[in-house]
């Protein structure tokens, strides 16, 4: 899939896997629907969901390290900065050919444009939080996020998941 292709697919998932309503409950349940997904398939994964910078729901499941922690940490910050995926960052700077910490003249320390870090959005408000991990390659951390969604919204996750990467 091309650059071009990813763009706009991450751009329709935003799109699409939006909540109609989201609190602590829902964060919970959220959250630990994604870990015994992630433990189901024995991944190494952070998992963190935010509402602003209030931490709603963290996990951080066995083969993990205190660094997965950190790289959550910083695509947390680019989703709640620029309202927008973190992979979905990653790959317009990678299009761009732009470096995302000089042209945005951020810090790399706080913001990371890896993929893995989606919008927490309600519809008709907008973006209020982050859901986010850590642990696997880039492309599988965000296509983990996009199927727990589409899971939990009930979304056809084959419509709106990414191609394999190299086709």
């Amino acid at each position: 899939m091309s650059l071009a292709q990813d763009i706009a697919k991450i751009e329709e998932q935003e799109q699409v896997l939006r909540f109609k309503a989201f609190d602590e409950h829902t964060a919970w349940a959220l959250g630990s629907a994604m870990r015994a997904e992630a433990e189901k398939q024995k991944l190494p994964l952070v998992i963190d969901i935010r509402i602003g910078p209030r931490q709603m729901f963290f996990a951080a499941l066995p083969g993990t390290a205190p660094d997965n922690s950190e790289w959550v940490r910083r695509k947390a910050n680019s989703v709640l900065r620029f309202h927008r995926s973190s992979y979905l960052l990653n790959r317009q700077y990678e299009q761009s050919a732009r470096s995302f910490g000089t042209a945005m003249g951020i810090d790399p320390m706080d913001h990371a444009n890896a993929g893995g870090g989606f919008p927490l959005t309600i519809e008709g408000v907008g973006v209020i939080g982050s859901i986010t991990v850590s642990g696997i390659p880039q492309r599988d951390d965000h296509g983990f996020v996009v199927q727990a969604l589409c899971a939990f919204l009930g979304k056809n996750h084959a419509k709106l998941a990414l191609e394999p990467e190299g086709k």
